[in-house]
């Protein structure tokens, strides 16, 4: 069986840039979209990651084919904040999450005590801002890897999967959709699952086998591009903006080469051991 075990919908809330903030959201796919299209290209279980949210569960709880996950902002003791997925939950779940999120210790504990399936995603980009070499002390910690993120670039996918296996910690694939072009882009397959409870016990058990894309310049731009569109369908007064549209594809481009080195020089940094007891070998 196969799921994207990333990806979002409309309900990701509004895009963190300034000025477009207030009229521009993360993603303007509809739930029922995104899991049409997901089963459309080979996936056999459908969930939605939102950013903070589970509001695409309203339309999606009714089909045998869906599990609620959540994409939570959160912040380590450090101060560094990340992304993590956590899969196959409730709703007293989310409102427990998004109330600890801020406080390590306390969502760490609430994870535990229920028993509940997270991934650092992205561990490798600079989405999220500045690392420092102590998260990743913590990273080991958790019980899942976003291994293959079907919006970042190759190496930034491999140098998480080198990780994950070095802590023996188990693999997630998805796309990170945020156009429904993308979606199923990436995914995580459980050969020999054949019901949903298989597929869950699969990846927590570490089985996961990520398969798919990894994400190039050009998907970037494509999404962003996607986005853009839709932004203007929803608010037209925004077509105004359409001019800044010619500069997407070298800053998209930039963004990429940034992400490529962001990864390469943790990897490095963490490999030489500077300033932490992560004995990481990049292979």
């Amino acid at each position: 069986m196969r799921c994207d075990m990333h990806v979002h919908t409309r309900h990701s809330g509004m895009c963190n840039i300034p000025l477009l903030d207030r009229v521009c959201r993360e993603c303007y796919s509809d739930p029922r979209a995104v899991r049409e299209a997901a089963l459309a290209r080979g996936m056999h279980l459908v969930t939605v990651t939102d950013h903070d949210s589970i509001d695409a569960a309203e339309e999606l709880r009714r089909h045998p084919d869906f599990f609620l996950s959540e994409e939570v902002t959160c912040t380590l003791p450090t101060g560094t904040g990340f992304h993590m997925g956590v899969y196959d939950i409730h709703e007293r779940d989310h409102v427990e999450l998004q109330r600890r999120r801020d406080d390590f210790e306390s969502l760490a504990a609430y994870l535990r005590e229920r028993n509940l399936f997270y991934t650092v995603n992205h561990v490798f980009s600079s989405l999220t801002g500045p690392r420092r070499a102590d998260d990743f002390q913590l990273f080991r910690a958790f019980p899942g890897v976003e291994t293959r993120n079907g919006a970042m670039p190759w190496r930034t996918n491999r140098h998480a999967e080198e990780l994950a296996l070095r802590f023996r910690q188990a693999p997630v694939g998805g796309s990170d959709a945020h156009s429904i072009a993308y979606v199923a882009h990436a995914y995580t397959e459980i050969r020999g699952a054949r019901t949903k409870e298989e597929f869950l016990s699969g990846i927590k058990s570490g089985a996961g086998l990520v398969g798919g894309a990894s994400g190039s310049a050009w998907a970037l731009t494509r999404t962003v591009l996607d986005i853009v569109a839709a932004m203007m369908r929803e608010t037209p007064w925004t077509v105004a903006l359409s001019p800044l549209a010619l500069v997407l594809p070298a800053v998209m481009l930039g963004n990429y080469a940034r992400e490529r080195w962001f990864a390469w020089r943790w990897m490095r940094a963490l490999s030489a051991g500077e300033g932490a007891r992560l004995p990481v070998t990049a292979r």
